[in-house]
């Protein structure tokens, strides 16, 4: 389906070229030599689209591909440097496709458009809903999403998130958008090996005294971040927390500031931040990786979901999370 596709579209994939070449080489030569021209045309032009055979899943035949459709598969080649979203530019009310997350994004994987909707925002604007589905933990209940950014050594972000009046905290999960070094370790595979890392948001609430249930009146943000010299399988959270007694509370809009800045070789000059409402839950210098190779930031994180692995992550209600503000910047 994919030469097809490429064979009839060859505006997306620059096919013209190639084929003109042939045309007048084939019309002299026998009809097998035509087919295997052919052939290795389309050959040649698969691999030169390697990178985005990986990350692209189609869900529809390219017989029946709209220009729209075709112009979200020239944005979805776009990687990033800056992002800037407030989602004014989507109808309020509506759910937020892939295509579109493609469009504002760029080359983005992984988007869950079932649970991808638009409504209000901050300040009466337009903002991005992500539900929570019941009795279900990762991906399979939220999003896990990545965005492929242009590999740089030093990022920052903001954006602004809220819980719904009505949100069930339960245990907690992971929250909002963050990056990934090399690798991009996440999901029990520590950073040990130097290969890569990430820097993540959670929400968490402890036991209660005397308890094995979570604690309502304890509940917090704590940095959630995979390194080469992280203590433990899973992610590391250091000993900051947001706020520093009682609970987050509901319906009430957060603002998240996060940098990150690789290290060189082996040395322990990386930088790791995350600020709530101006408030540091982690600052301080880092070793990602000591593969230098493997050094460079390289995608934007987008992981929305409970968990956690455990059954005790898990609840029997759907919640809504929501963002708004989003922006994105390589530092130079």
């Amino acid at each position: 389906m994919l030469i097809h596709q490429l064979l009839k579209y060859n505006s997306v994939n620059s096919i013209n070229p190639i084929i003109n070449q042939k045309n007048d080489v084939m019309k002299q030569q026998p009809k097998q030599l035509q087919v295997m021209c052919i052939l290795l045309s389309a050959a040649l032009i698969i691999a030169s689209c390697k990178k985005e055979d990986k990350q692209v899943e189609s869900e529809t035949d390219s017989s029946s591909l709209t220009r729209n459709e075709k112009s979200v598969v020239n944005a979805i080649s776009a990687i990033s440097s800056s992002i800037n979203l407030n989602w004014e530019n989507r109808a309020n009310g509506s759910t937020y496709t892939s295509s579109q997350a493609s469009s504002d994004f760029g080359n983005v994987s992984g988007w869950q458009e079932s649970r991808a909707y638009i409504t209000n925002g901050k300040d009466g604007t337009n903002g991005l809903r992500i539900t929570l589905l019941p009795n279900q933990l990762s991906g399979a209940g939220g999003m896990v999403t990545n965005v492929d950014i242009s590999d740089g050594t030093a990022y920052e972000l903001d954006f602004d998130v809220k819980f719904h009046s009505q949100f069930n905290f339960d245990r907690g999960g992971k929250i909002g958008f963050g990056f990934s070094v090399g690798d991009g370790n996440t999901g029990g595979d520590p950073g040990w090996d130097g290969n890569g890392g990430s820097l993540r948001l959670m929400w968490y609430s402890p036991n209660a005294s005397g308890s094995s249930q979570p604690n309502p009146n304890r509940v917090f943000f704590q940095p959630y971040v995979y390194h080469k010299d992280q203590p433990t399988e899973f992610g590391d959270t250091y000993t900051q927390r947001y706020p520093s007694s009682g609970a987050l509370q509901k319906g009430v809009w957060y603002h998240v500031h996060m940098y990150i800045k690789s290290n060189t070789g082996s040395s322990t000059n990386g930088r790791a931040q995350i600020l709530i409402n101006n408030v540091a839950i982690l600052d301080q210098n880092i070793r990602w990786t000591t593969n230098d190779s493997k050094r460079l930031i390289n995608n934007l994180t987008f992981h929305t979901f409970r968990g956690g692995s455990q059954d005790d992550w898990k609840t029997t209600t759907t919640d809504y999370i929501y963002y708004d503000n989003l922006v994105v910047n390589k530092i130079n």
